[in-house]
């Protein structure tokens, strides 16, 4: 999920008033967005069909979803200043052609370890393409019509969010010609050349920003203190938890301590503007998307994995069953947006919504349970994650200086890659190490109390001047 911040800005040289192709140009920047968005949450499916014939430990399905995610978060940390300094369109068919190749990789791959090093393949080279879109659309569309611009990704990922698994699960069930689950990712190929030779037709040239330094040093830091807190929680189960995983875990926080007092001392280009970690509301909300990421992309692997291999579903069955919380999840954007005056209380609400749903989904997970007897609970477990995934980013970027737009912007979307990471981590790791779904639900439960704790730090109202879409 990216945030995007939609506050209209003035026309500039490089901004014409009405780029000539800017729809067109939207929907290649689009199908971008949904590829990446396909790929994120695939595996959820597929994973376990894709071990048994892979091979490896439980953590490779694990490792199928962090993999991606942590390359996603180390390079959106770069992603966009790239952007700035090569130009938003360069970056954008580097994104674009990487991501595909990253897919041939995956569906060819022959060993855990290659599909791995696929994973992040995709991971970086989606890093590169998807902060380019904001960037791209500011240039092509007048004020007037910016918002109207935006207005169209909320349906388009919400669809996507819908799709994906379904067509996971179909393409693993159909195995056309013989594929099986490697489909999922040569599907990409062709929507990768069309979008290739659409980008390069209708993406506006806009010369790079003049004096934009990387802050490689910082993206280094953030990068490895990720990776030593996901890596020892994905595999240190399988191991009996050994020294050397706790010490990661330990190292992990000493390198986001040396990486804030780095960012507080860099003078000129920061990775994260220093003036951010000065405001209670932005540290706060950090914690909060961190914690709330967490708990829901750990619930929907959980669902995956519980559904196919604890009750063995097919993939495609299992896939349309989680398909209620998809939609409570736009309901729940939806109802959010209409009550976004109450600011922090619809978020509360959403926690409490959400947590009692997977407290009922632990009560009905029992062996024989049905797609049907488990969809109310999933209804409003999606409903709860709409209610506060709506006001999330308007009321912690409410906070923040029109200076510190872009830095904020980066820092949370980070957050939520780094959330997602830590989730797949956490609860797949407690679902594999316990074998109770039931354990993992209560683990998961207690992280969306976390979230409502937190919550509580959050300012009371958010701006409505600036919305986000995923």
């Amino acid at each position: 999920m990216t945030a995007l911040d939609t506050r209209p800005t003035v026309a500039t040289p490089q901004q014409p008033a009405a780029y000539r192709w800017r729809w067109p140009a939207l929907f290649v920047i689009l199908a971008g967005s949904v590829m990446e968005l396909l790929d994120a949450t695939v595996t959820h499916i597929a994973g376990p069909t894709m071990r048994t014939e892979l091979g490896g430990g439980t953590s490779l399905i694990q490792w199928l979803g962090a993999a991606y995610t942590l390359a996603m978060t180390a390079g959106l940390l770069t992603g966009g200043r790239l952007g700035d300094i090569v130009g938003r369109k360069r970056m954008f068919l580097i994104g674009v052609v990487g991501f595909t190749i990253g897919s041939l990789f995956c569906a060819v791959a022959v060993s855990p370890e290659a599909m791995i090093a696929a994973r992040v393949v995709q991971g970086l080279f989606g890093a590169a393409m998807i902060p380019q879109g904001l960037g791209l659309m500011k240039e092509m569309f007048p004020p007037k019509e910016l918002q109207a611009a935006f207005g169209l990704f909320g349906p388009v990922m919400g669809l996507s969010a819908i799709g994906g698994p379904i067509l996971a699960g179909w393409l693993v069930s159909a195995d056309l010609f013989g594929t099986g689950w490697r489909m999922i990712f040569l599907i990409n190929l062709p929507i990768g050349v069309a979008a290739v030779l659409a980008a390069a037709r209708f993406l506006p040239s806009s010369p790079p920003a003049g004096g934009v330094r990387l802050d490689l040093p910082g993206a280094a830091l953030a990068s490895l203190g990720t990776v030593l807190i996901v890596f020892p929680l994905v595999q240190g189960g399988e191991h009996g938890w050994p020294l050397w995983s706790f010490a990661m875990m330990a190292a992990s926080a000493v390198t986001f301590a040396c990486f804030v007092a780095y960012e507080k001392r860099r003078d000129r280009d920061p990775l994260i503007a220093p003036s951010l970690f000065r405001k209670p509301a932005f540290v706060s909300g950090l914690a909060v998307g961190a914690i709330y990421f967490a708990a829901f992309g750990g619930v929907l692997l959980v669902i995956g994995l519980y559904t196919q291999l604890g009750l063995g579903y097919s993939p495609l069955k299992a896939a349309l069953t989680g398909v209620p919380s998809s939609l409570g999840m736009i309901v729940g954007m939806g109802i959010a947006q209409a009550t976004q005056k109450y600011g922090r209380r619809v978020l509360l609400a959403g926690a409490v919504v959400m947590g009692t749903a997977v407290l009922a989904l632990l009560v009905v997970a029992e062996p024989g349970v049905t797609p049907w007897q488990l969809a109310p609970a999933l209804v409003f477990v999606g409903l709860g994650s709409g209610l506060i995934m709506g006001p999330y980013f308007t009321i912690v970027m409410a906070a923040v200086d029109p200076q510190e737009t872009g830095s904020a912007s980066g820092a949370l979307t980070a957050i939520q890659q780094v959330g997602n990471a830590l989730g797949l981590a956490v609860l797949g790791t407690v679902y594999f190490g316990t074998g109770s779904v039931e354990i993992t639900l209560a683990v998961a439960a207690a992280m969306i109390a976390a979230t409502f704790v937190v919550g509580l730090m959050l300012p009371g109202q958010g701006s409505t001047d600036t919305e986000f879409v995923h």
